[in-house]
């Protein structure tokens, strides 16, 4: 009699729907290579964004605007191959959509085709709703994204709370409800006032996933590095750290050192 290893179910964009109507918080972090996202998934995650994010904490950028399509294939690549049960979102860099349309669909079938992955994410609304609309019909499944939108880092000019004022709130709203109607199976929110998140998510049919905009939305996201305490100089009010793997990684490296220096490693039990 032969047993069969029951399959976790597989995270879709119909599963996350199905959350938000039940009233069951979405989880998401990010991730950026096998290893890292093999322990995520495993964890029980249900949603993994390759983030252009990449370009911060992995390559040690100023600003996400430096990584590369070429390299977020990369990234989402190695991503994909530890993962069994999460959707896998992958951030469409910057340059490789705004303003034409067809680039935008070009660069998203290269992520699709070379990587494997589930879905993308662009930064944007009204300003991108062609680009979003040309991927749709492709099949791809399209993240909004809203509020603090990194790409556009050089034209705020600062990281602050975004949609403080009425004008851009009123914006923020129409994009939001703007992208659920072009097609977007969910939408993330970043650093805006707790109140608005909320208002978008209720009346939005689409998970709203917050990361700095309160407890109102259907799900959360945070920078895996950030909330495990690998990056140890960034500390916004909405980050929970529930590690501090850089002093425990430091430690174990000085360790190591020392042992070697000392030549007590290896010992007689570790070599052949």
């Amino acid at each position: 009699m032969s047993i069969h290893k029951k399959e976790e179910k597989k995270v879709t964009t119909h599963v996350l729907h199905e959350m938000k109507s039940r009233g069951e918080k979405i989880s998401m972090l990010t991730a950026y290579d096998f290893s890292m996202a093999r322990v995520v998934d495993q964890a029980g995650i249900d949603v993994i964004l390759v983030g252009d994010s990449a370009s911060n904490v992995m390559a040690g950028h100023e600003t996400t605007l430096p990584i590369t399509l070429d390299q977020m294939i990369y990234h989402a690549s190695s991503v994909v191959r530890g993962v069994n049960r999460a959707l896998v979102v992958v951030d469409l860099p910057f340059g490789s959509y705004q303003g034409n349309s067809k680039e935008a669909l070009a660069s998203t079938i290269r992520i699709m085709k070379e990587s494997g992955a589930h879905a993308i994410k662009m930064e944007g609304g009204e300003e991108i709703l062609e680009s979003i609309k040309r991927i749709l019909t492709a099949g791809v499944p399209v993240m909004g994204h809203l509020g603090l939108t990194p790409q556009s880092i050089y034209k705020f000019g600062t990281y602050t709370v975004r949609a403080t004022e009425d004008a851009e709130a009123e914006k923020l709203i129409r994009d939001s409800k703007m992208l659920e109607e072009a097609g977007c199976f969910a939408i993330v929110l970043e650093k805006i006032p707790a109140h608005l998140a909320q208002r978008v998510a209720e009346n939005l049919t689409i998970p709203v996933i917050g990361i700095g905009a309160g407890s109102g939305v259907d799900g959360q996201v945070l920078v895996v590095h950030d909330m495990l305490g690998i990056t140890n100089e960034f500390s916004p009010r909405f980050l929970r750290r529930y590690a501090n793997l850089y002093d425990l990684m430091k430690g174990a490296v000085e360790h190591y050192i020392t042992d070697v220096k000392s030549k007590d490693f290896p010992n007689a039990k570790e070599q052949y």
